[in-house]
């Protein structure tokens, strides 16, 4: 299914968050006022890959600071291990390697892990651009289709241990993968594969932090498919999760974390040209019914949402 559409399906999660607020209804075992006066800092560990991101690192200090009544809190880097190694951790109740990590969702993370079901960038995670190396950019012209990305045999890089993978080859599609996001850079330069795809919230940060001088967008096409992108805690950390939520609720109610998006992604909306973009929309067959919820909604009303993120200031 091909549609040019106006500035393209990416945001419209942030429309689907606003009405979450009215349907989750939380209720966190909260803390006396006395209770919150002496209650100890609490270390939260988040995965070093989200720590390193100051848009996921500034959203989870968000939901934590709406959420005073839980105590004080700091905000600690985790080891540097892979995606997958980092969510075996997190469902290992004997392991304390972190507490916290923002992953792609998909119905077996949800069914092992404790995730807290707001897209925190509002959707863009599943929305997907090609980075790729300037003498490549003519293998995607007049790509416009599916069947193009399979004819040509257009090979995409991936984290092994990322939802992303099996959505692609469920569509047809030959996926190259690492278990390290960094070496899949080098992978790329050494054209192991063709297109490193990588999520509008995101392709701008890589390309700063790994010095990427040498990469470069690739213009035309956007590949779509729902996939939400949220926090994850232990399965039996409660507490956590109920502060997270009930932390985000609070700044979607309070216009707060309206105001992260377009602070954090605006940006990448105005930048990329989504709205010139041919989309290619690919289908996601492992998404629980809830987050295939979300998902449709991603899908939907985008261009009012779109014009508010890409707003001067």
């Amino acid at each position: 299914m091909i549609t040019r559409l106006w500035p393209v399906l990416a945001l419209a999660a942030c429309i689907h968050v606003l009405a979450l607020a009215a349907c989750i209804h939380v209720q966190p075992t909260a803390a006396s006022e006395s209770e919150s006066k002496s209650a100890p800092t609490r270390d939260y560990i988040l995965w070093y890959r989200n720590y390193d991101n100051p848009a996921i690192r500034n959203l989870v200090e968000l939901a934590l600071r709406k959420t005073s009544e839980y105590g004080e809190f700091q905000i600690i880097r985790s080891e540097e291990i892979s995606q997958g190694r980092a969510l075996r951790e997190l469902a290992n109740p004997q392991s304390r390697i972190l507490d916290i990590a923002n992953v792609a969702t998909s119905e077996e993370r949800e069914t092992f892990l404790n995730a807290i079901p707001v897209p925190v960038d509002g959707g863009l995670l599943g929305f997907r651009v090609c980075l790729v190396l300037p003498e490549q950019l003519s293998l995607f012209e007049g790509v416009s289709s599916l069947d193009d990305l399979r004819q040509r045999d257009i090979r995409i890089g991936q984290g092994a241990h990322w939802p992303d993978t099996p959505i692609l080859e469920a569509n047809g599609i030959t996926v190259i993968t690492h278990t390290r996001y960094e070496i899949l850079f080098g992978m790329l330069r050494n054209k192991r594969f063709d297109c490193y795809a990588r999520g509008v919230s995101e392709v701008l940060f890589d390309l700063e932090h790994n010095k990427a001088d040498d990469l470069v967008i690739e213009p035309n096409i956007l590949l779509a498919y729902a996939m939400p992108s949220y926090l994850f805690v232990a399965p039996d950390d409660h507490e956590t999760a109920q502060r997270l939520q009930l932390g985000l609720e609070r700044a979607i109610l309070d216009g707060s974390f309206a105001v992260y998006l377009k602070n954090w992604f605006g940006r990448a909306v105005s930048s990329l040209g989504l709205d010139r973009r041919t989309v290619i929309t690919l289908e996601n067959p492992y998404l629980s019914e809830e987050s295939r919820y979300v998902g449709r909604r991603t899908l939907e009303n985008l261009e009012r949402r779109v014009e508010l993120l890409s707003v001067g200031d």
